[in-house]
């Protein structure tokens, strides 16, 4: 019996990429902010672009603290479902055809969120990772770190604990 031959590379990235802008484009905040995710392989870096509707203190300027934890929440969030996405997918558990038709999965509801505020957020782009401490099927604690020029100096920094939805939701 013949072996059925695998996609090329290039289609598996171009549905993966798919699946992850309608996972992101599913929230109307994450649109509001103008958020967006740059992947490469299973990591993601959450990309703000700077907009004026931004800026909270505009004699400093700085944005805003409500833009910021938004951001970092939306990151965390993101980053943890598509963390439990990829190995879902991975394992042949979940099919990207699926989402990308509109089936996308529950998201984790947060539990708890805390932000440090490092420094001003300055009149330009932010970017962010999270990285998932833990997942398990019903608790996951993410940390994430928000930086605009230097990777290694971070304006803000957020540690939040979710409620994972159901595996098959």
């Amino acid at each position: 019996m013949a072996r059925k031959r695998p996609e090329p590379v290039q289609v598996v990235k171009q549905r993966r990429d798919a699946a992850l802008s309608a996972l992101v484009h599913g929230v109307p905040y994450i649109n509001y902010l103008g958020i967006e995710f740059d992947r490469r392989g299973d990591e993601l870096t959450a990309i703000m672009p700077y907009d004026d509707k931004l800026i909270g203190n505009p004699m400093l300027p700085a944005i805003h603290g409500g833009a910021i934890s938004g951001f970092l929440e939306v990151t965390a969030v993101i980053g943890l479902s598509w963390a439990v996405l990829w190995d879902q997918i991975e394992a042949g558990e979940r099919d990207v055809d699926e989402i990308l038709k509109g089936h996308l999965p529950r998201l984790p509801k947060t539990i708890d969120f805390t932000v440090d505020y490092l420094r001003s957020g300055l009149p330009r782009d932010a970017y962010a990772r999270a990285k998932v401490n833990r997942s398990g099927r019903r608790y996951a604690s993410v940390h994430v770190e928000a930086w605009q020029d230097n990777r290694n100096r971070a304006f803000a920094q957020a540690t939040g604990h979710f409620l994972m939805p159901p595996r098959n939701g």
